[in-house]
Parts: C-alpha cells; structure tokens; sequence
C-alpha cells in the first residue's frame, strides 16, 4: 500500500545539509515526513518542483514592519505579503515603532496585531533602553521574543544605547545574543554638521563614516567580553570591522545586507539620490570587496534585508532631512540568486546565509534545513529565471525599491510554510497562517 501525504513536493533539486540532491518531499502535520522518492505516494496536493531548486525556508532576521504607529509606510500585513512573494518563510522583525517594544505589554500587543494577519512565521525584538535595562533578561524569554536590539547610534525611532555604562548594564542582563545597530552616538553627533553644511546626499558616508562604525563595534567587542556575551552586528559595512569581527567568533556573530553587497557609493547616490541613504551608508568599492570577502571566508554569519520603508516623499525630502533605509524583504532572495548565478556565491553559503545561520545562531525550533522532523518551510526557485525588479512588483506598502530595473538571474517560484503553499508563481495564496516562532531558551 503506497504512503500518504498532506503534501508532497515532487523532482526539486533539493538543497540538504549534506549536499544538493533531487528528491521528493512528502509533510505531514505541517513538518516534514520523507525525502527520497516518493514515485508510488500519494497526497492532498502536489507541487511539482521539476527544474526548480528547493531551499529551506529563507529567514530573514532584521526586518521593521513600522506597526505600531508607521502603518503608513508599511504594515505587519503588507511588510509578511511582500516577504512570502520574495520566497520568505519567517522574519525577526525590529523594536523601533512607535511606542517603541521595550516592554512585555508593548511585545504582546505586536503578538496581537500579527495574529491572523501575517502571511510568515514571525518574532519581535524587544529595545533596549536606560529605562528597562535591568529588565532585559526577563523580556528576553517572553513567548515570540527574538531577543535584545541595542541601537548604539541614532536612526529611525527613539531608541538609544550612547554610552558605555548603559551599554554594559544591557549586557549584564540576560543570557542571549544581543543584536546591535553599530554605530558611536558621540561622533555621530560631532560631525552631523558635515551633513548639514552639504545638504549633499554623497556626504551621508562621510558624516556617518568608517571610523563610527569601528568605534562602537571596538567599544561593544570590548563590553560584550567583559560580560561573556555573545552579540550580533547587524548591517556591518566596513573593511576594518570585518577584519576585528573576524578575530573575536567566538563572542561575535555578523550580518551584512544585500544592499551592502550590490550597491557601491558614489554610484547609488548618482542614481538614486536620498532613495540610498541608509545607516549605516552604502559606502565605495573597498568596502564591498571586504564584505565579499568576509562572506567567502566565514566571518559572515548570515544575510538580513533590514527592510525599513519609508514613502516616496518622505525620501524625497532634502538631505538630511530625508529619512534613512530602504525596503529589502521582496528583493533580498531576487539579489542573491543573481549573485549565485553570477559566480559570486554557491548554493549551499547561500543556505548558510539566509536558513542555516540564522536557526543556529537564535537556537530556532524547527526551522533552518530541510531535514525529517524539521517543520516544512520550503522555498522553491527557479535558478535559471531572468526577471526585472519593478516598482510594481513590490508588495511593500512603500511601493518602491532600489532595484527597481534591474534584471536579475533567479527567481522565487513557491513559497511554503508548515506545509501549506502560501505563494506560487507570484500569487499569494489561500490566508495568512503566520505563527510565532519558538527558541531554545539558551541561544
């Protein structure tokens, strides 16, 4: 008597912890049953994945949906659509809302507007302030808590962590990986008047320069060893840093973005004005050749989008009046498969970055490879797809991205999460069924 499914994925070329394999998937209960082949099975629906690689479902871990108190540049409905189009399967999504998540009634309510309304698995980082640092390591273990972000440099929002003793008594609290906005606070605000002399968007990496960043990652290394904490870099984009990070693994996890690997100053700002500025900045090629570099040699730990729209007028406004970020969740698969395709990754790091890292470096339950027992997050693309981003394309309520032109090799064709086909050729499917993620209580 042949086996049954809920769902069976048929002929992808399936991309498993010890290698890439065409296999069959066969789920059920929304976790993954079988991988082989399954020719003589049946099941309730079937995918068929013939000429399509499958990954385990992209992670993307540094995402601001921008709700509570933003809902007009995006949402926790419009910001999860766009991520399961772009083949996104889960989100750690960022403190800095209005009010900001730095506490349990403040964590629960986002729980509560996500519930029903997501279309991926989803957790809320909790922000560190003066004001609930002692507090941390309670907040840190509440249901659907990704864990701490500390913004050691202004940005968007409210939040901030500027000086050493502060940052220390976040530290001292709690037991996670801490995740850091990396950037000194005193310089920041020492050379702001460069911006503000120029008006020119091409000084956002002068004001904001190398130096500020090496200065707060140098300051954190040293506070973060002082404290046996273990601590993540977000968005790291310089040549320096990358060299330190790559000397402390052992207490020190990095991210880079897919901006920050594709785009190159002053180029970005030419083309695209304000619609570039981020912090920390796009920056020239020397640091984007250190990026890669770190990426190829394991320093980098994983790929986030740090997805943070804003609408097309508020960027358009004169620098520095105008905001800093971009949207990244729909496009950040999209990039990096042109960069596979390109030569410049391989199948398996592009696993590493964007499934694997993440579920090892947060203690994910479930999540992160394609493997017997794991829940059934699966994203299928099509590697050979040429595809021009499009303004329109971009589900972001935003309705823009830097990409915008650019034709890319690769592309997400399916989008499953526990099971259930929530994207398939461009088409959200069925409702949303995002869920909160779960974590080993140690990571």
């Amino acid at each position: 008597m042949s086996a049954t499914y809920d769902l069976i994925v048929r002929g992808g070329e399936c991309v498993l912890p010890e290698g890439v394999v065409r296999a069959d998937i066969g789920v059920r209960a929304g976790r993954i049953a079988t991988l082989g082949d399954l020719g003589r099975a049946s099941a309730g629906e079937v995918v068929e994945a013939n000429g399509l690689t499958v990954l385990p479902g992209v992670i993307d871990t540094q995402v601001h949906f921008r709700e509570p108190g933003n809902e007009h540049k995006e949402d926790l409905e419009t910001g999860t659509r766009a991520a399961v189009l772009g083949g996104v399967t889960a989100v750690f999504e960022m403190p800095n809302t209005d009010p900001p998540t730095t506490t349990a009634a403040a964590l629960n309510d986002k729980l509560a507007r996500a519930r029903g309304r997501t279309w991926c698995d989803h957790a809320f980082y909790v922000g560190a302030s003066p004001e609930n640092a002692t507090k941390l390591g309670e907040l840190e273990r509440l249901p659907g808590c990704s864990g701490v972000k500390v913004f050691m440099g202004s940005s968007t929002g409210t939040l901030l962590v500027p000086d050493d003793e502060t940052l220390d008594a976040v530290l001292r609290s709690g037991k996670r990986r801490v995740s850091v906005h990396s950037e000194d606070e005193p310089r920041l605000r020492e050379r702001k008047a460069i911006a503000e002399k120029s008006g020119d968007v091409h000084d956002h990496p002068n004001w904001r320069d190398e130096e500020t960043a090496l200065r707060a990652t140098t300051r954190l290394l040293r506070a973060a060893r002082s404290f046996g904490r273990k601590v993540h870099v977000l968005h790291t984009t310089t040549a320096e840093e990358m060299r330190l990070l790559g000397q402390n693994r052992d207490i020190a996890s990095v991210e880079v973005t897919p901006q920050h690997l594709t785009l190159v100053a002053p180029d970005c700002y030419d083309r695209l004005g304000t619609f570039a500025q981020m912090n920390p900045p796009i920056r020239d090629e020397r640091h984007r050749r250190a990026l890669w570099q770190g990426v190829a040699d394991g320093t980098v730990d994983v790929v986030g989008s740090d997805h943070a729209p804003h609408t097309r007028e508020e960027k358009a406004k004169p620098y520095p009046a105008s905001p800093s970020g971009m949207p990244g969740v729909q496009t950040l698969l999209p990039i990096l498969l042109d960069h596979v395709a390109a030569g410049r990754l391989d199948l398996r790091r592009l696993v590493e970055l964007t499934s694997t890292g993440a579920a090892r470096l947060w203690g994910l339950q479930g999540k992160g490879a394609l493997a017997v027992g794991r829940d059934a997050d699966l994203t299928l693309v099509d590697r050979k797809a040429r595809r021009t981003i499009t303004n329109k394309w971009i589900a972001s309520r935003c309705g823009w991205t830097p990409f915008d032109g650019m034709t890319v090799t690769g592309w997400p064709k399916a989008t499953i999460i526990r099971g259930v086909v929530v994207m398939q050729d461009d088409e959200v499917r069925g409702k949303p069924i995002g869920q909160p993620l779960t974590f080993a209580e140690t990571a």
